[in-house]
């Protein structure tokens, strides 16, 4: 079984009487991107800030890296890198600067910091910006920096908060590139995110925080597959064949105008290989076949929603 990069059981924080952490468990495999949705004020920064040791949680059972943040603070702080919500660019000074910044941090030679940041900027195609002032910077470029002043520690485990919040469209693809390229060198990436679609390309697994709990986990696929609202449409282009079909199969949806069926389904191949083997059966083909199933969207909405929360976890399972 893959070693775990993050263990947290129990996991609680109140303030005053507002509970934002109402005992969630989470596990991250090592060499994985696990994602943290939910509604704003859900808790994800806190659950973020507690398990990188800038908060203490008021109750539960954590492990970062096997080390345990309440009696060993700084072995903890010693595998991980925090990238947060808003960036920790020094806009007067310039690129490089910042790096060698954070070298000094992380108690690195002279001759050692500028190696490291000279890597990590040419990595992060930066060099030829490096001795601008950060402030001059579009966003993106901020973004890789952080990232950059993040990894000077060599961190395997890496907490990114809303890391592409404000990018445009094709700086998000490049971070999206960037995150992959990490896991790919073996290093745990904790994201949390607003965009449902950066944790539908990016995440290993997913869970969905609401009202301080999680209300379900899962990889995107098995997270899809607990809403109702998939089906396969047929069309066809011969009415026969249509109404062939319509005495065929049982509780469809017709639409007699575009010769269009809709069954429910859940996406899986062995419902799909179920009504295929039932109309090959009948001896019926039809002229299009589309499966569709719920997104992201519709599990976030769905889980989020007042009426909608479970009572208690739910753990998807193929």
């Amino acid at each position: 079984m893959t070693d775990l990069a993050i263990a947290a059981t129990g996991l609680r924080k109140s303030y005053a009487d507002k509970t934002v952490l109402d005992g969630i468990d989470l596990t991250v495999p090592e060499g994985t991107i696990f994602s943290l949705l939910g509604p704003n004020g859900a808790g994800k920064t806190t659950a973020v800030k507690i398990l990188s040791t800038l908060i203490t949680a008021d109750a539960g059972d954590i492990r970062i890296g096997g080390h345990n943040p309440a009696t060993d603070p700084q072995a903890v702080r010693a595998a991980i890198g925090v990238t947060g919500q808003f960036s920790a660019v020094d806009g007067l000074i310039t690129g490089e600067e910042n790096m060698l910044l954070m070298a000094d941090l992380h108690h690195l030679s002279k001759q050692e910091g500028r190696r490291v940041a000279a890597e990590l900027l040419e990595r992060f195609d930066l060099t030829e910006a490096a001795k601008k002032p950060a402030s001059t910077y579009s966003g993106g470029m901020k973004r890789r920096l952080d990232i950059a002043m993040t990894l000077v520690g060599d961190p395997r485990i890496i907490f990114l908060d809303e890391p592409t919040t404000g990018l445009d469209p094709r700086s998000r693809h490049n971070m999206w590139q960037i995150i992959r390229e990490l896991v790919s060198d073996g290093v745990t990436v904790f994201l949390t995110t607003q965009y449902l679609e950066e944790a539908d390309e990016l995440a290993d697994r997913i869970a969905v925080l609401n009202d301080g709990k999680i209300a379900a986990q899962g990889t995107a696929e098995e997270l899809k597959r607990l809403i109702p609202g998939g089906h396969v449409r047929l069309r066809f282009t011969d009415p026969a064949a249509y109404q062939s079909a319509v005495s065929a199969l049982l509780e469809v949806t017709r639409d007699d105008e575009a010769l269009a069926l809709q069954i429910s389904s859940d996406g899986s191949q062995r419902d799909l290989r179920s009504l295929l083997d039932r109309l090959d059966a009948a001896g019926i083909e039809a002229d299009e076949l589309t499966v569709h199933t719920p997104d992201l969207d519709d599990v976030f909405f769905a889980l989020t929603g007042p009426a909608n929360i479970p009572s208690q976890p739910k753990e998807a399972v193929r």
